[in-house]
């Protein structure tokens, strides 16, 4: 990091005062980071996250997935009725 060369007095302490804004401003980035952190460690926002991922796949098969059902229970109940 090089030196840098002040004038005045005036210009150190703006200096000194942008660096305690860019200070602030990362401990408060800081506590944000820490604050959504915790939250996705939630047991409802993993599990929201896990049932998420499966639901497109769901949601894909669905009309194959009501194929199969409707053409079992078409099966059970034909079975039914003759007896068997």
């Amino acid at each position: 990091m090089e030196t840098k060369k002040y004038s005045s007095f005036a210009e150190i302490e703006r200096h000194m005062e942008i660096l305690k804004l860019e200070k602030e401003i990362n401990y408060h980035k800081l506590i944000l980071s820490i604050e959504k952190t915790k939250e996705c460690l939630e047991p409802r926002h993993i599990l929201s996250g896990f049932l998420g991922s499966y639901k497109s796949l769901l949601y894909s098969s669905y009309g194959s997935i009501l194929k199969v059902a409707i053409l079992y229970l078409t099966k059970w109940f034909l079975n039914r009725k003759r007896g068997n």
